[in-house]
């Protein structure tokens, strides 16, 4: 019986023999596999670097298949088990600079620190008195926001209405009149902004600007509910006309900036019932600027709902901010100065005469004329 068994052995033997080296070359193999499609998909060391761009909630699975769209992985399966046993699991969103020569374990580490934010940072500066127009074309020159997109925003009554829900200070935001432009004019706060990509969307760059806005007039929202104008809406209307109307300097013969001291003589002319009588409301009324044209006779007579310079205009202000005035004028037009005074003018330097009466103002225009002092645009 030994004998017989010994034959049966030996086989058994031999059998085990085979399966263990066949499971030892599928090891092998295996391996082999793996190692070769983890790696770089191309070995040239001068293949280009290109960005790929990972979505918010995207999933390691959706990752992989962004990898193998962009030619940067080998195999499904083979990136499948690398996760597994390399614990990739988690991916911040945004845009990452890969290669084709780059292997798997390194396009992970490159996803795991995360996207260089900084390095597609973009600082775009909107200045004082900008307008939405003008702030267009800005968006349009620094960022991938197209002008046209940007106007078509903030036209659109239903998606501002949002907005008044979430900002205070949208409260009285005039969307029923059709007079008015844009309803977020002069809400938008003038200031250096960041965004982390040309690709930034307009609602994140309106709802910042929007936040902003908010922060600077916070300190002052008792003062704003105690003022005589007792509405928002008017006194970042008057701030904006004072804004393109002021200057940075002072007012002749008195210790007060030149922004409180406009602001006072448009004050005094809305309490007497006068016009506020300013071009620059002549202006914004026809979307002209100031520097590229020359106000025709039909533009200051044309009635609408912004041009102060039109019959029907006595003590109003424009049905709206003509554009995003700075916090000094909207605070000049919070507790505007007690003054006597219906008229100004500015000299070439910055500074600022208050007159009584349009004779004394005209003198003065006629003696900053006779003097070279005079400020002229260059058309």
């Amino acid at each position: 019986m030994e004998e017989e068994n010994k034959p049966k052995k030996k086989i058994g033997l031999i059998i085990s023999v085979v399966l263990v080296l066949v499971v030892i070359i599928g090891i092998i193999v295996a391996i082999v596999w793996y190692t070769s499609s983890t790696k770089a998909v191309s070995s040239d060391p001068n293949e280009p670097k290109f960005m790929v761009e990972i979505p918010k909630d995207t999933s390691i699975s959706g990752i992989g298949d962004i990898l193998k769209k962009n030619g940067l992985i080998q195999n499904d399966l083979a990136y499948k088990i690398f996760c597994k046993l390399d614990g990739f699991d988690n991916v911040m969103a945004g845009k990452y600079e890969l290669s084709k020569n780059m292997s798997l374990s390194e396009i992970a580490d490159t996803l795991r620190k995360g996207p260089d934010l900084k390095k597609y940072e973009i600082n775009i500066t909107f200045k004082e008195g900008t307008c939405i127009r003008k702030m267009a074309a800005l968006l349009e020159e620094k960022t991938n926001i197209k002008a046209d997109d940007f106007i078509a925003k903030m036209k659109d009554r239903e998606y501002i209405k949002t907005l008044t829900e979430k900002y205070w200070f949208l409260e009285g935001v005039p969307l029923d009149n059709d007079q008015v432009y844009y309803p977020l004019e002069g809400y938008l706060f003038p200031d250096t902004y960041t965004f982390s990509s040309k690709d930034v969307e307009i609602e994140t760059v309106v709802e910042k600007m929007l936040t902003l806005m908010g922060e600077k007039l916070e300190p002052y929202k008792a003062q704003i509910q105690q003022s005589e104008f007792k509405s928002i809406h008017s006194i970042i209307t008057l701030a904006s006309i004072v804004e393109l109307e002021s200057t940075n300097g002072n007012v002749v013969g008195m210790e007060i900036s030149s922004r409180a001291g406009v602001t006072s003589v448009f004050y005094n002319r809305l309490k007497s019932g006068m016009s506020l009588g300013s071009d620059v409301t002549t202006y914004y009324a026809i979307q002209k600027d100031m520097h590229d044209y020359e106000l025709r006779m039909s533009d200051l007579n044309a009635k609408n709902g912004y041009n102060t310079r039109a019959s029907g205009m006595n003590g109003k202000l424009p049905v709206g901010p003509i554009c995003s005035p700075s916090i000094q004028s909207i605070v000049a037009s919070i507790k505007p100065e007690k003054t006597d005074y219906y008229f100004f003018v500015a000299d070439k330097n910055g500074d600022t005469y208050l007159t009584k009466t349009n004779a004394e103002h005209n003198a003065i225009i006629s003696k900053l004329k006779a003097e070279g002092m005079w400020f002229t645009y260059d058309n």
